[in-house]
This record gives C-alpha cells, structure tokens and sequence, in this order.
C-alpha cells in the first residue's frame, strides 16, 4: 500500500509557482525559415516561449508542425532566423561555438526516438561517452555511469552491446547517458516513437521520477496522447506555431 501511494505522489504534478522564479528557457519572436529549391517553409511562426525549472513540458502536434525544430533551436543546435532565444539569461545569438558546446554539454541533456548509441561500446561505455569527451577521469566516470544505470534499472547489463538489448533498454541507457554530465534540462525528441506502447509508459514513468525526483526539467515531444498525465504542461503546435499552452 505504501508503493502504491508513493508512486500516486510521484503522478501528481504540482504547480510551480512563477512567480517566485525565473525562464530557464527564453524564446523570444523566434522565426525559422528554410528554402527548398524555389520554395520557403516556416517552420517556425513568431514562436514566444517561456520554460521554467522543474517544469514538466509536452510538444505535441502533427508532422511538419515545428516541434523538433523548435528543440532544435532551443538547444542551440540551429540558428533561428529571427528573434531570440536564452538559457539562463545568455543569448545565444551572442555566444561562440566553444560557449554553445558548454552549454550543449552541460546544461543540457539528449534523448533520441531511435537511440543513437556507439554500436561498439557497452552499456556503460555509452553511458561514459560524455563524460570522456567532457573529461572526467576514468574512475569518476565510471561511478557516475553506474550509479545512472542503476537509476535506470539497468545495472545487470552494463556489460551489454547495443544489439543485446531490447528497445526499451536502448532508450533507458539513452535517458542514462543524457544525465551523464548533470545537466538542468532533459529534451527527449519522440523518446518512445520507435517502442510499444507498454514500454513507452515505462520511458515516460521514468522521465517523470526524472522530473519529480531528481528535478530535472522535461521537454518532450510526442505524437501520443495516452503519455500524457494530469498536471504536465502541454504546448500544442500547428503550422510552425504555438496554438495552445495550458497545464493538464
């Protein structure tokens, strides 16, 4: 009876207060515009957006509605074409590509809808990677990944290859690694886009204990309905822009 009532608190959302805090995330008249032979596309539509910390996001919408770009470009991964967009007050408009790694390595943490881990590396390994590129030494990095897989429920296959593991166990060592360097923001880009919808329940129960345990700040995109959960935060797109934000 206990699990069952902790695990009812873990489900329930509580709403932040905004007034006693500030944007971690500014995106500020963002516009994005690409050119396809003779054609343009705007993927993104005077998009204004404030992400908060602690938050639990949602990006839902059709294909084609903006919804990895405007990750993309939150993550500073792609320079809009206009307006702003701030991590922590900086503009990244006016940082280095050194500055941009930083955060990038840092601040922010990825997860991917078909994993993209090192085919030749283990569990663990894959876990390190960004730690090795960050360097961390060994020793360090090697506790930190095994105290993320075990987070993750994935200690008993840290010796694993990529293609000895499930689906399921693919995205969670990719949730893993994404926390390898502590970062404040999880962005997860359809994270259960390639699995059942059982262990896509799994993926977002544990981005959720991610978010209500370990604070971290969630965004994530999906094309699923049945993941959301009473009291997340929802944007919805349409055409490149933001046709409702409201809090479930």
């Amino acid at each position: 009876m206990k699990c069952e009532k902790d695990m009812l608190r873990l489900f329930q959302f509580e709403v932040i207060d905004l007034s006693k805090t500030y944007p971690l995330i500014q995106v500020e008249n963002v516009n994005q515009r690409y050119s396809i032979g003779t054609h343009t596309v705007d993927a993104l539509n005077n998009i204004n957006l404030s992400i908060y910390p602690q938050e639990f996001i949602m990006i839902m919408g059709p294909s084609g509605s903006g919804k990895s770009t405007l990750i993309n470009v939150m993550a500073g991964l792609e320079q809009p074409s206009a307006g702003i967009v701030r991590i922590e007050n900086q503009d990244l408009r006016a940082l280095g590509d050194k500055a941009l790694c930083e955060i990038r390595r840092y601040k922010l943490g990825f997860v991917f809808q078909f994993f993209n881990l090192h085919p030749v590396l283990t569990a663990k390994e894959n876990v390190e990677l960004p730690m090795l590129i960050a360097g961390v030494k060994r020793n360090l990095r090697e506790k930190r990944a095994l105290e993320l897989l075990n987070i993750v429920n994935l200690i008993n296959r840290k010796h694993h290859l990529p293609h000895e593991l499930s689906g399921g166990e693919k995205q969670r060592i990719g949730i893993a690694r994404s926390l390898a360097n502590d970062p404040e923001v999880i962005l997860a880009d359809e994270p259960t886009g390639d699995l059942d919808s059982t262990i896509g329940h799994e993926i977002i129960n544990l981005l959720i204990e991610l978010n209500k345990v370990h604070g971290k700040t969630i965004i994530c995109v999906t094309h699923d309905e049945e993941m959301l959960k009473s009291g997340m935060r929802l944007l919805k797109m349409e055409d490149g822009r933001i046709i409702s934000d409201d809090y479930l």
